[in-house]
Order: structure tokens, then sequence, then C-alpha cells
């Protein structure tokens, strides 16, 4: 039984909604984050990156209580509202290939502690504290996690009868993405959407382990602090955007490699040759289409990769695992790179970019060789979580990427 409640969304007026929101602070490039801090006085990016007021790089707790800061400068300047009631939000995002759509609303940290959201990815411990940290101290969260379940005909209807009505919001961004938010406080429909979630066993991460992580810990922590602790404090919850899961794009990432580990190409070719039926494509690219296949491209050129069929012995959902049987077969032992996440060695490229852009990254920053595989489809992923295993770090890259401000969600 997964429990999803609706909240009191803080979130920005109707005239100014596309000029607050901002992609998540990381994915800017420097250049690009000081265009939009010097030309957009209401994006969130103040409001996150609150030492740009003074010029100055500002870390650690102090930056914290800075976020605050700025984040309660903008509403009393009226770029926010407060909601007098709870209510759920349906969100609609359309790009040029795919058009996503769901609920944000509140789910149970007590859900992720008993495994009903269920996780497929391994987190950091020190990542969870620091972000634990930064949430007490400013109070609210901005991007919502995203969840996916299994799709559900009633949730579909009452989407597409909501959706028929005018928007709350309905604005683009530079991106060329279409954004669009409505404000579902209607009684019955509230009702029907907490029916229909109560309904389900689990619920599945689909971006945000980290987070969710994060408010687990600091649910905790104000727990153990509140004599007067019921479980249904604003803190016992953690701000979700909960998708069907046919609505889910999953995409691969490339592994890109420094070196050779000392190994000629030629020795390389015939250790990989023990494990992979190999062709030389040459110059034409090569995707490969079908699970356990592999690209790589190596000196210029590009190879097809096929998993010898005598090594078809898999014992769980990992061992299946396309980026588990690269690691296994080759990055651990040939290329001797132990550590994905630490390894600096090995990097990480989205399969959402074409051949030109992940070409011009190993030029620039002198990768030797690149692998690609084909995406991991949702059964997969669930598998993973259903078995309590983890799949290693960069398996996945998932639409949609959500931007931080469009509703915030306060403790």
């Amino acid at each position: 039984m997964a429990i999803v409640k609706p909240f009191k969304a803080v979130r920005p007026t109707r005239d100014k909604a596309n000029l607050v929101v901002s992609r998540s602070y990381h994915v800017y490039t420097s250049k690009e984050l000081e265009a939009r801090l010097a030309y957009n006085p209401y994006s969130f990016l103040h409001i996150l990156n609150p030492g740009y007021k003074y010029q100055q790089e500002i870390s650690g707790e102090k930056r914290f209580k800075m976020v605050r800061n700025r984040y309660d400068e903008f509403k009393d300047e009226k770029f926010f509202i407060t909601e007098t009631q709870p209510a759920f939000y349906l969100y609609k995002k359309v790009t040029r290939d795919h058009t996503f759509y769901g609920i944000v609303g509140a789910t149970s940290v007590e859900d992720y502690k008993n495994n009903v959201i269920k996780k497929h990815e391994d987190t950091i411990a020190h990542k969870e504290v620091l972000f634990k940290e930064y949430l007490k101290t400013v109070g609210f969260n901005a991007e919502p996690v995203l969840l996916t379940y299994q799709d559900n005909d009633t949730l579909e209807n009452l989407y597409k009868e909501i959706m028929s009505i005018r928007p709350e919001y309905e604005f683009s961004t530079t991106d060329k993405v279409s954004h669009y938010l409505w404000y579902i406080h209607d009684e019955e429909k509230i009702k029907t959407i907490q029916e229909e979630f109560a309904k389900m066993s689990e619920l599945y991460i689909a971006d945000g382990h980290h987070r969710s992580a994060s408010s687990y810990r600091l649910a905790e922590d104000y727990k153990n602090e509140n004599a007067k602790h019921t479980g249904e404090e604003d803190y016992n919850f953690c701000m979700s955007f909960l998708i069907p899961e046919s609505n889910l794009k999953i995409f691969e990432f490339y592994r890109l490699i420094k070196d050779l580990n000392g190994i000629s190409k030629e020795d390389f070719l015939l250790q990989l040759d023990e494990v992979f039926r190999i062709e030389n494509r040459g110059v034409q690219q090569y995707k490969p289409s079908k699970k356990h296949h592999f690209s790589m491209y190596l000196d210029g050129e590009f190879y097809s990769l096929y998993l010898r069929k005598s090594l078809y012995d898999f014992k769980n959902a990992l061992d299946e695992l396309d980026a588990q049987i690269l690691y296994n077969l080759v990055l651990k032992p040939l290329l001797g790179i132990d550590d994905l996440r630490n390894n600096e060695r090995i990097d990480y490229f989205p399969g959402t970019k074409d051949a030109i852009a992940l070409k011009e990254k190993m030029e620039n920053e002198e990768f030797v060789m690149a692998f690609g595989m084909v995406p991991i489809n949702i059964q997969e992923m669930k598998n993973i979580a259903n078995e309590g295993l983890k799949m290693p770090p960069k398996s996945t890259y998932i639409e949609p990427k959500l931007r931080s401000g469009l509703t915030i969600y306060e403790f």
C-alpha cells in the first residue's frame, strides 16, 4: 500500500513561472550560469547560488543559510505564492520526441524505509548526510524525486480529464521544451488519486536515490527530536513526481576510458576475443540493437562486440545487466578499473547525445576508447529493485529531467 498525499505547495506566480524555474544547478556550465544570474533576477538559480549577489563563492553551512535567506526574499517579493489547502499537481512536459506527465505529490519516508518505494542504485553515505543537513537548514525541497508505477487506467483517464481544461501554467523554456501544470484541489479527484496509489504494493525510484535517502534521514532526526511525533508531520514525506512506467524514457551511458592499462591494442583485442565475437566496422558508426551486444570505439574505428553464447549463464538480474557484464569481463579484469565512481580513468557520456558530440568529448579530454550498449528497460530496472540488488553507477540516464522551483515542498 503506497501512501501519496496532497500538500500545500509554494510555487511561482503565474506570470513568473517560466522565469523562476531552472534546470538542476549542476548541469549548467559556468558561462550559462553567469548569463542566467546576470540577466534573470527571478531565476531560482539566485536562491541556489546566493553568493552571486556578493560575487563570492560560498560553501558549507554558510551557503545553506544564505539559500534560506534568498528563498525568504523571493517570498517577501511575492515571486511565490503558498497554497491555502493541500493539492496535487498534474505536470506535463513536452519535448521534440516525447510527452511526459504525472502527479506531483508527497510520498512517505516510511514507504522508503519499508521498501514499498524500491531502489535500484547504491547511495553514498556522506552525500546523504550532506544533503540532509542542507534540507534541515533551508527547510524546503524544490526538486521532486522521480518515481514510476505500473500503468493504471483509472489514473490515466483522470489525467486526460484534467488535461482537457486550461492549465495553471503553460510556458516554454529556451531548450524548446513546453511545460504545463494543473492545480488539483477537487476533493473527489484527490480521493481517487490517493485510493489508486493505495492499491499499489510498490513504487520504484527512477531518479533521485540520494534525495530519497536524505529525506528519510531528515525525518529520523526530526522524529527523535519531536516528543509529540505523530507520523503525519510534513517532514515524514518527500515531494515526488510519479509517472506511469510506459511514460518513462531510459537511455544508456557510454563508458569512456583514458588508456588501455598498459596493454597494446593488439593484445587487448585478443583478450576481448575470448569473451566477445568481434567485428571491425571501420569508420561507420555502430550502435548495438540487442541485449549483450556492445559497441566499442577505439583508435578512430568502431567495433561490434557480441557476448559469446557460452557465457550466457546468469544467476540473477544483476548478472544479466549489460553494464555489469562489461564491468565483470572488461573494465575490472582487463582495464583495472575496480571503482566505477572514483577512478579518474573512466567517465560517462549520456546516450541522448550524438556520435559527433561523443567524438568531440573523447578528443578534447583525451579518451582512447568508448563502450556503448542498449539502454536498460523498465522491467530490468524493476527486477534489480525487486531482488534487492543495485546497478553499477551510471547504468541509466532517465527522462524526464525535472525543473527546480516549479513546486516547492516545505517542512
